[in-house]
């Protein structure tokens, strides 16, 4: 299998970087030669970087937490949504709004205006604005959803944020880093990779590489997930501990005894009063 998905990976480019006079030095360790005026990337620290990753979302997909995928440039667009929707998670395809992490409750007051707006639409009241007044609130929700749009499930902070091309997602990496959420990332030569907790060094330019990357991913999350749906009817499945009622049942005839043996007392007590009461007459 590995040697599989070696061979897909070279074959879609995986390994080619970016030109010599663009690279980050602390990329050096991932560069295996330099060829011609380009970088040749180590594929075996690619695959590297993709087992510690596969196994870091699983580990964060299996307690229940959600991981968000994010890819804005032209080449990472429709990877990062497919690769989303596949395992059930977010993603961030047009643009990273400043604080989608960190100011998540103003992100969410958005979400509730775009569901607003929607139901304004669905019955009607759209319509029966003015024509500036529609035309502006249209546009307003056509703007919150084609930024929101994958994460409107998202109800609470990600477990792990996937990015590719760590270089243009540095505002979501440091958001994520201040709030001290797991990240990974998809880094080129000209990359920083002490930006990222695990680095998988490829060619983030090329469609081909960062689907086949991603689709690994999101296996990992998918099987992350399972794990979570098998420990929840596990605990439902398992007996539930029945209390004796003999423990009870037994103070409960002690109890019963107790008052009965004083009932029995107080009456011994009221026929010796009502004999000395005779004895006196007499």
């Amino acid at each position: 299998m590995a040697k599989e998905l070696t061979r897909k990976l070279i074959n879609a480019g995986v390994h080619f970087g970016h030109a010599v006079s663009r690279w980050n030095p602390k990329m050096a360790p991932y560069i295996f030669v330099k060829r011609g005026n380009i970088h040749i990337i180590d594929v075996k620290k690619t695959l590297k970087g993709m087992l510690v990753a596969k196994k870091l979302l699983a580990e964060v997909a299996s307690t229940g937490k959600d991981v968000v995928f994010v890819g804005t440039k032209r080449q990472a667009q429709k990877a990062a949504e497919s690769a989303a929707e596949k395992c059930g998670m977010h993603y961030v395809s047009q643009r990273w709004l400043g604080g989608m992490l960190t100011n998540f409750r103003t992100i969410r007051i958005r979400l509730q205006r775009l569901e607003q707006l929607e139901a304004m639409a669905e019955d009607g009241t759209l319509d029966n604005e003015s024509k500036k007044q529609a035309s502006r609130l249209k546009r307003e929700m056509k703007k919150i959803k084609s930024n929101l749009q994958g994460v409107r499930k998202m109800s609470r902070l990600p477990g792990a944020v996937v990015v590719i091309d760590a270089k243009k997602e540095y505002l979501a990496l440091h958001e994520a880093k201040k709030l001290g959420i797991v990240t990974v990332g998809i880094l080129d030569t000209d990359s920083d990779p002490d930006t990222v907790d695990v680095a998988i060094p490829a060619n983030d330019d090329s469609i081909r590489a960062v689907d086949l990357i991603l689709n690994e991913l999101a296996d990992a999350v998918a099987i992350g997930k399972t794990m979570v749906a098998a420990r929840q009817e596990a605990t439902t499945q398992r007996p539930k501990r029945v209390r004796s009622k003999r423990p009870a049942l037994a103070r409960a005839r002690e109890g019963s005894s107790e008052t009965a043996t004083a009932a029995e007392q107080d009456q011994v007590q009221v026929s010796e009063t009502a004999q000395q009461e005779e004895q006196n007459e007499h």
